[in-house]
């Protein structure tokens, strides 16, 4: 995937006069994003696939969207829950890790988000003992 599609490609705005808001600080949270893919490091996972839930906050500047009430001074989650459930229904990787770190790198494309975390959850992970869910979360800043 290429990157959450922004309805404007104009550059992140700065805090609104007069806002309280520090930049960065606010965030867009998606929790429980389902797909079904074909990762794992054993065939029959790769063959068979199995359900990943992701769950996404984006760190970014929502001044100006506070301000105009207006879609295209944020990010459309419609369009960033798109961008990942087809990371998650993509080419198979072997480790959720890296399947966390793609949805990492298409949620840093939009110009607009500046840090984003990103938990990849397996709970049907091939484990021979009672475990209620893995999960594996990344922190990645366009600054690092």
């Amino acid at each position: 995937m290429t990157g959450i599609p922004d309805l404007a490609e104009k550059p992140v705005a700065s805090a609104v006069p007069g806002s309280t808001t520090q930049r960065g600080s606010d965030r867009i949270s998606l929790r429980g994003i389902s797909g079904y893919g074909h990762h794992g490091v054993f065939d029959f996972e790769r063959a068979r696939g199995q359900r990943f839930i992701v769950d996404v906050t984006c760190w970014l500047e929502l001044g100006a969207a506070v301000a105009s009430d207006d879609l295209n001074d944020t990010i459309d989650y419609g369009a960033l829950t798109l961008s990942v459930v087809a990371d998650i229904e993509g080419q198979p990787v072997k480790l959720i890790e890296s399947l966390a770190g793609r949805i990492a790198d298409t949620c840093l494309a939009s110009p607009r988000v500046e840090t984003v975390e990103v938990t990849v959850h397996k709970p049907e992970a091939p484990i021979n003992a009672d475990v209620a869910d893995v999960a594996v979360t990344l922190t990645r800043s366009r600054n690092p």
